[in-house]
């Protein structure tokens, strides 16, 4: 008897220590709350939002480090400058999802979209102060052509191989939207299901916001005729889950003889686009691939682009375009679908 009573009295302890470790944990567990992470990337600025239980800072830094030692064309030891610069070098995940994708809309696009379109960017300055745009002659940019053209690429065995030493890569029309993709999935890997990652105006969003609600992401809207002014908003969105990514001409442009021009290049002729289109947001699958045909709708302008979105199956657009005086606004086809989920 005595022997059962002690086994009881010990079952006992025990049964009462686990549950006092069992309650000590739970209380030890932090609570969830929503964090908010800023700081400057990539030549502009990132804001992430997520709910966690502890704040995921370092785990979206390291991310970011990693993403800039694979696509960034100012980080000499890149893999993208690398290649560039001819080195022998092997290519990385980020790397090869960025070439895959850029080849798939390369091909929807019919050329608008091009990663080879470095030497022409370059060329024209984009990106620097420079007082270069209007001295490019019609003879150097045909002979820049020469090294423009996916199709002049290939990636055989982890390797870029090209047809041309003189041509290079530029992944900076998808950059921030791949980028984007990767802290998401950093946040998902850590359990994060409310998340809103910023980078550059390029969005991925999941969940909601701290309130409960969707997401309110804004479109701007072009103000051509006030420069320095406050922007406005054409529209406001309010999603749970979306990629999204906007690009536009009237930020950055220039002026030949008095004639503004755009700092979007078309592949294609080696020559700044000049029609009405000043901005073109696109959702799709991923932020990098709507990165992608964001770029490539402002290369093709407003009917061209409703025409490869709608080729795609998988994107939307929103089209804001310059008509006399004022904006008129295109959707494509399954916008409303695709933004009130």
């Amino acid at each position: 008897m005595k022997g059962t009573r002690k086994q009881h009295t010990i079952s006992a302890l025990i049964g009462l220590g686990v549950a006092v470790l069992l309650i000590w944990g739970w209380k030890d567990e932090p609570d969830l709350r929503y964090f908010h992470n800023e700081g400057k990337v990539f030549g502009t600025y990132y804001n992430i939002r997520y709910e966690a239980r502890v704040d995921l800072r370092d785990s979206i830094q390291a991310a970011l480090t990693a993403f800039d030692n694979s696509l960034s064309m100012f980080n000499p030891h890149s893999v993208l400058s690398a290649v560039n610069a001819n080195r022998d070098t092997t290519t990385d995940a980020a790397f090869e999802a960025m070439w895959n994708e850029a080849e798939q809309v390369y091909a929807l696009s019919h050329g608008a979209f091009d990663i080879t379109v470095a030497p022409l960017v370059k060329a024209f300055g984009f990106g620097k102060k420079s007082d270069q745009f209007s001295t490019i002659s019609n003879q150097t940019i045909d002979s820049l052509r020469e090294f423009v053209g996916f199709e002049k690429v290939a990636l055989v065995n982890h390797r870029v191989v090209k047809d041309d030493y003189r041509i290079q890569l530029d992944a900076g029309a998808v950059a921030k939207g791949q980028a984007c993709d990767m802290i998401t999935e950093v946040l998902r890997r850590q359990g994060c299901t409310n998340s809103l990652v910023d980078i550059g105006g390029e969005v991925v969003a999941h969940g909601v916001n701290d309130k409960g609600e969707p997401w309110h992401i804004g479109i701007t809207k072009p103000n051509l005729n006030n420069e320095g002014a406050q922007e406005d908003l054409q529209q406001v969105l309010a999603v749970s889950d979306i990629c999204m990514a906007t690009s536009g001409n009237y930020r950055n442009y220039y002026y030949v003889d008095g004639e503004r021009r755009s700092h979007t290049i078309d592949p294609r002729t080696g020559y700044p686009v000049q029609h009405s289109l000043l901005s073109a947001t696109v959702v799709s699958s991923s932020c990098m691939r709507a990165d992608a045909f964001a770029t490539a709708c402002m290369v093709l302008g407003a009917e061209d682009a409703l025409e490869m979105i709608d080729q795609a199956g998988d994107a939307a657009c929103y089209l804001i375009v310059a008509e006399n005086d004022s904006l008129r606004v295109i959707e494509s086809a399954k916008w409303a679908e695709m933004t009130t989920k």
